[in-house]
């Protein structure tokens, strides 16, 4: 029994020598090296190569190992850590195993996929993205590190800071959107949040960066797909976040499916090495993605033997799932394949991880089962998550100012996602109890008490046919009824109402991973009860649940009022109440852009120009860059959104016109509340290099500023530009900025922009 407490004893030793924590990142390097260097000294090589694998338990995935295997792993000395069991007291168990019946009694790493929100269930990331408020996505990490540690947890796989250009793919709803400057500023939050001060504290957890890289850019938007472009592209338009997540600490890396330059990325050495760790400077874990070294053999690239060896020449540390580095590194090594150096350091990173977390000073670190009472789930974490869901709502349409609505209406609620409480939650929400979640049906019931009436119909299934729902709604399942049934209900209901509220769009697992789409418009009964609904000629709202960009060209052009909702967590149903009844003013704005055809995607605004750029939208020009059926122009630029205020925009000016490399200049822009009510507004400023050594995008966003503006007041917004933000990767992936002219433009989204022109000398 001494050796097996032996390990996190002389670390606890060791920080006191230090004067700190064991988990001093800042002034501990020397102790931590000394530490991992004694303990590797004493390990065996099939304790090392346990430590770089990581099983998935039995709790929230299929294809899993139970938690009695997962136990016997353990005494085995066979893991390095595992991931979605659930349970305070079940973890802390699996680790009472670790450091008490194994020979060096080493702590394991717990993972989940705490995405955006452990049982206190946030607005998916991509609607948190929509906020535009880094502080709001911080403190949605900093709660969910508070509820995953108390529960036991001590690393999530997040954030996901893939950019994304093509909404067929379905993990857009994981990611911050299609530019890389806001991802990167969120990519830096989400870190903040998760980490805190250096992982010191019992509730600061380790994030995890992914995926790495490039997984956003999938051929035909269709998951786990190839991905294939430039090195230039990938530098300026795609690593942004991925590096300011290294720059913010980051914990922890995840690498990607897909390949990349024809290499899967597990296996990519210039990526992994060259990129991540010599440029960058990452020098935490690196850790696969689920069972990705097992599926280079699909790739046509090696089988799991060479796989597993090729992984970790290219830096990997950490197996996920597969297997491969504890069942095959040691015949590898046997063979020469493999240096016994390589596989010490990707032990080394896996220990040193597990001391930044503070893991040998309290291998239970944060675990308390009477602490996970208290904080999960609890009053305070809800309260901030409905503020929080209503900051991401985007107002897209509002004819006749028809929103807010006044709560002693009679309201024919309609649509399939209108009694869905299961759904509130989103995507990649396995940590939560759906069933604590309010309905949109009881959340406006309660808000409507005393003064109105709410008279509901679910209207319609999700899809027409059975087996394309059943897919769809994955482990979301929302009950179906006959169509034509449906239908007719919803028009009874809504000819004894004042107003219609459509509650319709995508089911919560309809976007996420493996959740691809070709049409992206609301799908078919669903469309089919918009038009009846608004043929009654009844006034229509249409609340838009869905986790990505959809096709709305109809229903802009017919419908009185969109609001986007997204998925907005556990508390969503009471924060769309919040807004749908003006205690709250919406202020989101989008992050992607929405298309008027899914045939102009991939569509974004950071593009390149053309030589033959079209000149007139409205019209099709033959022999320019367009569409004979469709304009160029989107349906909703990147940066728009509505309120229930209005807001205007005074003559920007520059107060000066060139600088040089040391200089800066400062732009300026007076925006006043013009409407009835108070309110947030996101000013956006966007820089456009007029001639340089390469194409340059025609316009690339580097600041803004959400500010609140009380009915009628003003605010002047200003925006310091200096030559940093001017840099971009040149063909030879020299960071420069070059001589010459530029545009600088501001506005409230990405088309509706006042412009300048400056110069650097």
């Amino acid at each position: 029994m001494k050796l097996q407490k032996t390990v996190w004893a002389l670390a606890a030793v060791a920080a006191i020598l230090a004067g700190g924590c064991a988990s001093d990142n800042s002034g501990g390097e020397r102790e931590m090296n000394e530490f991992v260097t004694g303990l590797m000294e004493r390990m065996t090589l099939e304790e090392k190569l346990g430590q770089l694998n990581l099983p998935s338990g039995g709790d929230m995935t299929t294809g899993a190992v139970m938690n009695a295997e997962i136990t016997e792993m353990i005494k085995n000395g066979e893991i390095g850590g595992f991931f979605n069991v659930k349970g305070a007291q079940k973890i802390k168990e699996l680790q009472r195993t670790a450091v008490e019946e194994t020979r060096l009694g080493i702590p394991l790493l717990v993972g989940a996929d705490v995405i955006h929100g452990y049982e206190t269930v946030f607005p998916i990331p991509l609607a948190l993205s929509c906020s535009w408020n880094p502080e709001a996505v911080e403190r949605m990490a900093r709660i969910s590190a508070v509820e995953a540690s108390a529960n036991g947890i001590n690393w999530t796989f997040s954030p996901m800071v893939d950019i994304c250009r093509d909404p067929r793919w379905g993990r857009i709803a994981e990611g911050s959107g299609e530019d890389p400057f806001l991802g990167s500023v969120m990519a830096a939050a989400y870190v903040r949040g998760y980490q805190g001060k250096e992982m010191k504290q019992s509730n600061e957890i380790m994030a995890c960066v992914k995926h790495f890289a490039l997984y956003g850019a999938a051929e035909g938007g269709r998951d786990y797909n190839t991905v294939d472009m430039s090195r230039q592209q990938m530098y300026n338009g795609y690593f942004g976040p991925y590096k300011a997540a290294v720059d913010a600490g980051v914990g922890s890396v995840m690498s990607s499916f897909n390949v990349v330059d024809g290499i899967p990325a597990t296996a990519n050495r210039w990526l992994m090495t060259d990129v991540l760790r010599d440029q960058w400077g990452f020098d935490g874990l690196l850790v696969t993605d689920y069972n990705s070294i097992g599926e280079m053999l699909p790739h046509g690239v090696a089988g799991l033997r060479e796989a597993s060896a090729m992984a970790l020449d290219a830096g990997t540390d950490m197996d996920m799932v597969s297997g491969g580095f504890y069942g095959t590194l040691k015949e590898s090594l046997e063979k020469g394949d493999v240096d016994k150096s390589d596989i010490d350091r990707a032990c080394r990173r896996v220990l040193e991880a597990k001391y930044r977390l503070g893991l040998f000073s309290d291998p239970y670190k944060g675990c308390d089962v009477d602490l996970a009472k208290q904080v999960t789930y609890c009053d305070e974490h809800r309260k901030t998550a409905r503020e929080t869901a209503a900051e991401t709502f985007v107002l897209l349409r509002n004819e006749g100012d028809l929103l807010p609505l006044k709560p002693n209406k009679t309201i024919a609620l309609i649509g399939p996602m209108a009694d869905a409480g299961n759904n509130m939650c989103g995507m990649w929400s396995m940590t939560c109890t759906p069933d604590n979640h309010k309905s949109l049906l009881t959340a406006m019931n309660e808000a409507t008490e005393g003064a109105g009436r709410v008279i509901y119909a679910k209207g319609s299934n999700v899809y027409g046919d059975e087996r394309t729902e059943t897919a769809a709604n994955g482990i979301r399942p929302i009950a179906r009824g006959d169509n034509e049934r449906l239908l007719n209900e919803a028009l009874a209901a809504a000819a004894k109402a004042d107003v219609i509220v459509a509650a319709l769009g995508e089911s919560a697992e309809m976007s996420g991973e493996s959740a691809s789409r070709t049409d992206l418009e609301i799908p078919d009964v669903q469309k089919t009860l918009l038009r009846r609904l608004k043929a009654t000629g009844k006034p229509v709202v249409l609340l838009l649940f869905t986790g990505r960009p959809l096709v709305l060209t109809w229903e802009n052009g017919n419908v009185d009022a969109i609001l986007n909702v997204w998925y907005g967590g556990s508390e969503a149903a009471d924060a769309i109440c919040d807004v749908v009844f003006g205690k709250v003013a919406p202020s989101g704005k989008l992050t992607t852009t929405f298309p008027r055809s899914v045939g102009q995607i991939p569509l974004y605004y950071n593009h390149l120009n053309t030589g033959r750029p079209d000149g007139d939208p409205t019209q099709f020009n033959r022999y320019n860059s367009n569409y004979i059926d469709e304009s160029n122009e989107p349906l909703y630029p990147f940066g728009y959104g509505l309120s229930y205020t209005t807001f205007s925009y005074g003559e920007m000016t520059l107060d000066k016109t060139a600088i040089n490399a040391g200089g800066s200049l400062t732009a300026s822009v007076k925006v006043s509340n013009t409407g009835n009510c108070d309110g947030y507004e996101t000013v956006q400023m966007y820089i456009h290099d007029v001639l340089a050594s390469q194409s340059r995008p025609v316009k690339e966003l580097k600041g803004f500023r959400r500010v609140f503006l009380k009915q009628g007041e003003s605010a002047e917004v200003k925006f310091e530009i200096n030559a940093d933000m001017l840099k971009f990767y040149n063909y030879k992936l020299e960071y420069v900025c070059e001589p010459g002219e530029f545009e600088v433009s501001v506005g409230p989204d990405s088309r509706n922009l006042q412009t300048l022109k400056f110069t650097l000398e």
